[in-house]
């Protein structure tokens, strides 16, 4: 009998906060990822949502640049955080099973009214992407906030 592949997923929990939003990426599988690419896309979001990281443009009253809180040793890098940008990517170089990835910055609303404050519904749809040598996956923000994308098949 042949076991069947073990599957992982990478989920990323949205947190509104004040002053600044929060966003938590956790390993959930059994084998450790290794030269994964991780991807959060604003763009698709229901609100049209971006990256405020200074005071002089596209965001709305207070910003926040972007800030690794927990689990930079797990990365090799990650792409700027400009203000106004809609993605970032990070480089995984090991992530363990049940390892965290955190980091901080203020994320704002360019089609609503509220602007500053960020409600789970308005995060719906923006994307999770893990990467891999011959391996992509997408995962959706649902509107609580949530997200999830496959990773690669434990080897």
């Amino acid at each position: 009998m042949l076991a069947a592949p073990a599957w992982a997923s990478i989920d990323v929990r949205f947190i509104e906060g004040a002053p600044k939003d929060r966003f938590e990426i956790t390993h959930r599988g059994a084998c450790t990822l290794s030269d994964v690419r991780l991807v959060i896309d604003l763009a698709p979001s229901a609100a049209g949502l971006i990256f405020d990281t200074t005071a002089t443009g596209a965001g709305v009253d207070v910003f926040q640049p972007f800030e690794l809180v927990e689990g930079a040793d797990a990365l090799t890098s990650h792409t700027p955080v400009n203000d106004g940008d809609r993605q970032v990517e990070l480089s995984v170089k090991r992530l363990a099973p049940g390892t965290r990835i955190a980091f901080t910055v203020d994320v704002d609303d360019t089609l609503g009214q509220r602007g500053i404050t960020i409600a789970g519904s308005e995060i719906q749809g923006a994307a999770v992407r893990v990467l891999a040598s011959g391996f992509t996956a997408t995962g959706r923000f649902s509107a609580q906030g949530d997200g999830q994308a496959a990773t690669p098949p434990c080897r």
